[in-house]
């Protein structure tokens, strides 16, 4: 199974489409249990994530494959790769595990900073001293990939990728990484909820992109797929692509996803795609708003 149990919603409410809040801990643990059940192994999670990893401590999670992140260094830390080990430490405290499976940077431009080789540093240390398995870093854009994979040797990357969204395949990137042995999560692959979203429940700000909701509207209904078959059928019918990080709001949903894996995808439309940033990177929908109130 190459789905991945994304676990921001246990720690913060969290995404366009999330209509439940935080998940609470009696919902976690259904979903865990319905994870393991559906052969899920692995868990994704941040120190940023708000009580997400706490909580995952409370409801038990030795066995797991864990993927965190490291969040920005803070400005003035004067031993960067003390503070990546004491980070680390607190990870696995609240965690009550032993070990991560993967440590990833959750702002790797910090590498081609000041202090960019010690955070380094801190990160082959650890896994050095067997704690974490992998390093890596989660990106926004692929791009950044192009000066960060000259200058570092990663175990692990983790870069959005949807339908929609084809930056890791025209950039080669994708390709790329799979010929230098460096395992790939995908992660967005319903565009924060947007993708799953009925037309008229869309918030006005995408209105800039209604052609292309448009076509995918009407291809998946001609196709007779609902939005997450398709979106995740797509997705995992990239071999070069380990694991799809998928996050829930109840165990219904968990059960629903692990379904909508299986089956047939027909032919995807070639113009189903953006190139727009404003679209892909759910950081910048907040200035969208600024945008049509101008």
């Amino acid at each position: 199974m190459k789905l991945v149990l994304g676990t921001v919603q246990f720690g913060l409410p969290y995404g366009i489409a999330n209509q439940v809040g935080q998940v609470s801990l009696a919902e976690g643990t259904s979903i865990l249990q319905l994870a393991t059940a559906c052969g899920i192994y692995t868990l994704d999670t941040a120190i940023a994530y708000g009580e997400s990893e706490q909580r995952l401590g409370q409801i038990g999670v030795k066995g797991w494959q864990i993927v965190s992140k490291l969040p920005p260094i803070p400005d003035g830390t004067a031993q960067p790769i003390r503070w990546v080990e004491t980070e680390v430490a607190s990870s696995l405290q609240n965690l009550n595990v032993s070990s991560l499976y993967g440590l990833l940077l959750h702002r790797p431009l910090q590498l081609l900073e000041q202090n960019g080789d010690q955070i380094y540093h801190g990160l082959q240390e650890v896994k050095k001293a067997g704690i974490v398995k992998k390093i890596g870093v989660s990106i926004y854009d692929p791009e950044e990939l192009e000066i960060l994979c000259d200058r570092f040797q990663f175990d692990l990357v983790q870069a959005p990728f949807n339908i929609i969204d084809h930056r890791l395949i025209e950039t080669g990137w994708m390709r790329r990484l799979a010929e230098h042995g460096i395992e790939l999560h995908v992660r967005s692959v319903f565009l924060q909820g947007l993708l799953l979203m009925k037309s008229l429940d869309r918030p006005h700000k995408f209105n800039r992109w209604s052609t292309l909701f448009s076509r995918w509207d009407k291809w998946i209904q001609e196709v007779g797929l609902t939005p997450q078959e398709a979106c995740l059928r797509y997705v995992h019918s990239f071999p070069q692509i380990s694991k799809i990080v998928v996050g829930v709001d109840s165990a219904n949903q968990l059960q629903e996803l692990s379904a909508a894996t299986q089956g047939v995808l027909p032919e995807v439309p070639s113009g189903l795609f953006s190139t727009d940033s404003d679209l892909l990177n759910p950081a910048n929908w907040n200035k969208l708003v600024l945008d049509t109130s101008a």
